[in-house]
């Protein structure tokens, strides 16, 4: 008798460790301090989950066992207004299972900032979708991560990717503009294209992409993410994507660690100041907000190093003036890069990119393997970069294990193959 095969259990969600508190400063606020603020503010306001993701970086499932109260929420929202911040994401976990998250909304609006959302969208109704519009909500942005099965897959519930497109459509009957932001990893990849024209057809105005990154689950399952190799296929992919998001009126915005510098740069983010990728921006232009009050420069990064202090503790403009962890970026030069990075043509605009993509392999930022142009470069060489797990994830929310990484030779035949499909993809340029 043969046993049938094991059913995968759903991701654990684990308890969130309390608020880091009573954090020291760094000293008095620089000119380089205050000649930064925050214009873009991403607030978790709360890590209770409706979902199940398998490649969630937050862990996320139950509520932060501090997070804050709706008062102190609201005088947040004061926090930022006066601190410079024009628009305001609200996330999760999901946003909307915190029970005051409408009222949130509304004082975000109030205080002349515009409030947005991102969402998986499995508990939207068509009541809920009014009351945001009620409340202020300018616009929406539902994850959607491949086709149908692999979507539930990847989300841990079945039925995730048709509650996503009905969520488009509950937002859309209320007035509010709707927009898909979708990860690209190893189990997606060869969908992404299929997967772009049913948003297209969903009534988007816009597209955000982003490769899944190796924190929180999905440190756990390195199966779903990408090598770095890759990026030769993902970059050319994009660009077709652009010409079809063109043809339609969608934007198509590529995330911080999609990039960098190769041929499709200037097409896919000619929409930019510069016309082209710039360095990270956590802790220059953008914050992170944690449900418990915990300030960090990007809502991505690892907490246990990017935590500047906490809101109980000091002011919002004294976190932001006066923590070192949201100063790194203002300090950052190219002698803080490393590996491939520190020599690279780009080094001095781009400073390694992304600095959570490179922190959770390494534990460190300053070298990030996700690059198009370090890609390229490589297989001029008949070289490709490939990670491997050595150290694994703890298992706690924003957590990461480490990674190594190495060189190696192309297989002959992959090898004339990928410089192959580099030439031929020329063409959408």
């Amino acid at each position: 008798m043969t046993s049938s095969p094991r059913t995968r259990r759903l991701p654990v969600a684990p308890l969130a460790k309390p608020a880091r508190r009573h954090l020291p400063l760094a000293g008095p606020a620089r000119e380089v301090d205050r000649r930064w603020r925050p214009i873009y503010a991403v607030w978790e306001l709360t890590l209770k989950c409706d979902l199940a993701c398998r490649h969630c970086g937050s862990r996320a499932g139950k509520a932060r066992p501090d997070e804050l109260t709706s008062a102190e929420a609201l005088e947040l929202v004061d926090q930022m207004a006066d601190l410079g911040v024009k628009e305001v994401t609200v996330i999760g976990g999901e946003a909307y299972l915190r029970d005051d998250w409408v009222d949130i909304v509304r004082r975000i609006g109030e205080r002349g900032m515009q409030c947005t959302m991102t969402t998986g969208g499995r508990g939207v109704t068509a009541e809920l979708a009014r009351a945001s519009k009620e409340a202020g909500l300018r616009s929406v942005s539902v994850s959607i991560d491949g086709l149908r099965d692999t979507h539930d897959a990847l989300r841990g519930v079945k039925g995730s990717y048709d509650a996503a497109f009905a969520a488009l459509q509950h937002f859309r009957a209320a007035g509010i503009p709707v927009a898909v932001n979708s990860q690209i990893g190893a189990k997606s990849l060869r969908e992404i294209e299929a997967l772009f024209r049913e948003v297209v057809a969903a009534g988007v105005h816009s597209w955000q992409v982003q490769l899944t990154v190796a924190m929180g689950r999905a440190a756990d399952e390195p199966d779903l993410l990408l090598q770095p190799y890759q990026m030769l296929e993902v970059m050319p992919m994009l660009a077709r994507c652009k010409v079809h998001a063109d043809e339609h009126g969608v934007r198509i915005w590529p995330g911080n660690n999609v990039g960098y510098f190769g041929p499709y740069e200037a097409m896919l983010r000619g929409q930019l100041p510069q016309g082209h990728m710039a360095s990270c921006g956590a802790g220059r232009t953008t914050l992170g907000i944690e449900a418990n009050g915990d300030i960090k420069g990007c809502p991505s990064l690892p907490s246990s190093d990017y935590v500047g202090g906490n809101l109980r503790d000091h002011s919002l403009q004294t976190l932001w003036e006066q923590t070192q962890a949201l100063r790194f970026t203002r300090d950052r030069t190219v002698n803080d890069l490393w590996g491939d990075c520190r020599d690279c043509y780009y080094a001095d605009v781009c400073r390694a990119g992304c600095s959570w993509t490179s922190h959770v392999l390494f534990g460190r930022p300053g070298n990030n393997p996700y690059c198009h142009h370090r890609a390229l470069e490589k297989l001029q060489q008949g070289k490709r970069e490939r990670l491997a797990v050595e150290t694994p994830a703890p298992g706690e929310p924003f957590d990461h294990g480490r990674f190594r990484a190495w060189d190696e030779d192309w297989p002959a035949a992959e090898l004339e193959r990928a410089r192959r499909v580099v030439i031929e993809d020329a063409h959408w340029l």
